[in-house]
């Protein structure tokens, strides 16, 4: 059993935990700027030491070593923009939206489009039947047993953690975001273009001032560290073993917050990195909560007693979850999928 949890209990009325949960659903001023102080302004400090210490000849080790705290400011920066999306880091909607476009910026993600479909995955965590905006794809082992060979060779692919780990972050950050599909909004696909021009016209500028390939080396390793970091968070904060699956009327908000979404108990620095967002379940049950009292909340509210917890290694072994079994109840290892294939089919038919 990869996540721990007591007996669930039954989920309070929405009215019940919606007004427990508003008290910790407050944007505090003086506490975003805070944060603001203590990730955007270490995170454009140390790229800019990074630099120097570059032109120096400073010794590639240490350059690398002050590259794991600049990516760790950089991952607080998406947590900023992230809850800038939700509304929930700025009294004003107007602020959240400036805050919110300039850290995506920083973190190269067009603030209306990923604000649109994180806003999609909350509405469908945990949905079987609306699975693919915002999420990590998932399929279950009746519809992995019936792809063909090419399709599967590509799930597995997908779904190996060299690659979802090692170069996810590259599509995530780098490539998806400067994308545009005929389907997407007219004021969806005007802030990717926006986004897209202000990223050339920064990347050309920092080019020109300090060359390209320090700025590869700066941009290019801290953003690999941050991202295989949050594609890593994403990935267990809802692909733990018993994690919550389900169809038609029989899901439900609550539960997918309270059951499909892990506590990841990190180390305090490591929470402090990634400003609490291992706190999923309490994000996922009101996403006006901001980063700073997720953990207040969880304290303070009874019904988080229960919830899914995981140990960092516990997410590390959760990499080897791959396709949701509704037999089972929860998701399979490709050990236990090789041994389904005849009673699978047995049971479909």
């Amino acid at each position: 059993m990869i996540a721990t949890a007591a007996p669930t209990r039954a989920t309070p009325p929405p009215l019940e935990w919606k007004a427990q949960i508003a008290p910790y659903a407050q944007p505090d001023v003086r506490r975003s700027l805070l944060d603001l102080a203590t990730s955007v302004v270490p995170y454009l400090a140390l790229s800019a030491a990074l630099v120097l210490m570059l032109r120096a000849d400073v010794a590639i080790w240490i350059v690398l070593a002050v590259a794991v705290p600049t990516a760790g400011f950089l991952l607080r920066t998406f947590i900023v923009f992230h809850d800038c999306t939700h509304g929930s880091f700025m009294p004003t909607k107007r602020w959240n939206h400036i805050v919110g476009a300039v850290t995506g910026v920083m973190v190269f993600t067009p603030f209306q489009t990923w604000r649109h479909e994180h806003a999609v995955h909350h509405a469908t965590a945990g949905d079987l039947d609306r699975r693919g905006v915002g999420d990590v794809p998932t399929i279950t082992v009746e519809e992995y047993l019936a792809l063909g060979l090419p399709l599967r060779i590509g799930y597995r692919l997908f779904r190996n953690p060299l690659i979802m780990f090692g170069l996810g972050w590259l599509w995530g950050l780098v490539i998806q975001p400067r994308l545009t599909g005929k389907s997407m909004r007219p004021r969806l696909r005007r802030s990717v273009y926006a986004t897209n021009v202000v990223l050339a016209a920064i990347v050309t500028g920092l080019v020109l001032l300090i060359g390209w390939e320090d700025l590869l080396i700066v941009q290019g390793t801290t953003a690999f560290i941050a991202g295989s970091a949050g594609v890593f968070l994403f990935y267990v904060q809802h692909s733990f073993e018993d994690t919550y699956w389900a169809s038609g009327e029989s899901w439900s908000y609550a539960d997918a917050a309270l059951r499909g979404s892990s506590y990841l108990k990190l180390p305090k620095v490591l929470q402090y990195f990634t400003g609490n967002i291992g706190l999923h379940h309490v994000h996922h049950l009101s996403t006006r909560v901001p980063n700073y009292t997720l953990q207040a909340a969880h304290d303070g509210m009874p019904i988080f007693r229960d919830v899914p917890v995981l140990s960092f290694w516990d997410g590390l072994r959760a990499s080897r979850l791959k396709v949701w079994s509704a037999h089972h109840g929860r998701l399979l290892r490709w050990g236990e999928v090789r041994a389904l294939p005849v009673a699978a089919r047995a049971a479909s038919s």
